[in-house]
C-alpha cells in the first residue's frame, strides 16, 4: 500500500529519525512529507542533513521549510548568526557543522535553497511548517514569514468550538480552504501532550522532539503513528533546547 507519512520537527535529532522510520516501516513505496525544522537542538543537524539528501536519492520525499531552518541557511550562507538563533539551538546546529568539508556546504546550502514554503497534495490536504493568516491561502500570504512563524491557525483551531458546523459564518475562513492541514512549530508539549493532536481539520506533528519529547512519523490516511524514544533518552549527554 501507497503511505503518504508526515514526520515532525526533528531539531538535530538524527537517531530518533532514524528509529521512526524503522519503526513505521517505511519503504520506497511511500511518499515522505517533512514539516521542518531540520536543525537546532541536539547535537547532530548537519547529520540530518547528509541523511534526508540520502533518504531523497531513495524515496520521494517533500521537504517544508521551518524556521530555525531558515537561521541555518542565513548562517551557512551568509555568516549571518543572530543572538536569538544561538540562544535557541543555533550553537549546536554550528558545532555540528565543524567537520563538515567545504564541498558538502554546497550541497547544505543547495537543500536549504529547494526547501518548500508549503505544499498541497491532490486530496488538498496542505502541509506547512507554522501556518498562513491570509483567509485567501498561502498564496496569497503577505508576509511570507507566516509560513515558518504563525502560530494563530493552530491557536484558532484549538479554541473553535467544535459545535459550529463548516457552512456556518462563524468558522475559520482560513480552514475551509483545505481537507486538512499538517503543521509542526508548536511543540504539543506546550499542552501536556506527548502525541499529535488535533484541532478541526488541523494535525499538529510536533511533538516536542526539540526538546524532552519525542519525534512523530503518522500516516495520515489512517492516523496511526510511531513515535521515537524521547530525545534526552537518546542524547543523554545533552541537553537539546531544554
Amino acid at each position: 500500500m501507497n503511505r503518504t507519512l508526515v514526520i515532525g520537527d526533528i531539531h538535530g535529532g538524527l537517531k530518533a529519525l532514524q528509529q521512526v522510520l524503522e519503526r513505521a516501516g517505511v519503504t520506497t513505496k511511500d511518499t515522505l512529507i517533512f514539516l521542518g525544522d531540520y536543525v537546532d537542538g541536539w547535537s547532530e543537524s548537519a547529520g540530518v542533513i547528509d541523511f534526508l539528501m540520502l533518504l531523497e536519492s531513495q524515496y520521494k520525499c517533500i521537504f517544508i521549510k521551518g524556521n530555525h531552518d531558515v537561521y541555518a541557511y542565513n548562517w551557512l550562507a551568509e555568516g549571518k548568526a543572530t543572538d536569538n538563533w544561538l540562544r535557541h539551538g543555533g550553537v549546536a546546529t554550528i558545532n555540528s557543522y565543524k567537520q563538515v568539508p567545504e564541498q558538502a556546504l554546497i550541497t547544505h546550502i543547495d537543500f536549504y535553497e529547494r526547501l518548500r514554503n508549503y505544499y498541497v497534495d491532490v486530496q488538498n490536504r496542505l502541509f506547512i511548517h507554522a501556518g498562513f493568516t491570509s483567509m485567501h491561502g498561502p498564496d496569497q500570504e503577505f508576509h511570507h514569514s507566516m509560513y515558518n512563524w504563525d502560530r494563530t491557525l493552530w491557536e484558532l483551531a484549538l479554541t473553535m468550538d467544535n459545535r459550529i458546523e463548516q457552512h456556518s459564518a462563524l468558522y475559520l475562513k482560513r480552514l475551509l480552504l483545505f481537507k486538512e492541514i499538517y503543521i509542526g512549530h508548536t511543540p504539543t508539549l506546550n499542552y501536556k501532550q506527548g502525541t499529535p493532536m488535533n484541532g478541526c481539520n488541523v494535525w499538529n506533528i510536533d511533538t516536542g522532539a526539540g526538546f524532552t519529547g519525542r519525534l512523530s512519523i503518522m500516516d495520515i490516511d489512517t492516523k496511526t503513528f510511531w513515535q521515537s524514544d524521547p530525545l534526552p533518552e537518546l542524547y543523554p549527554q545533552e541537553k537539546g533546547r531544554s
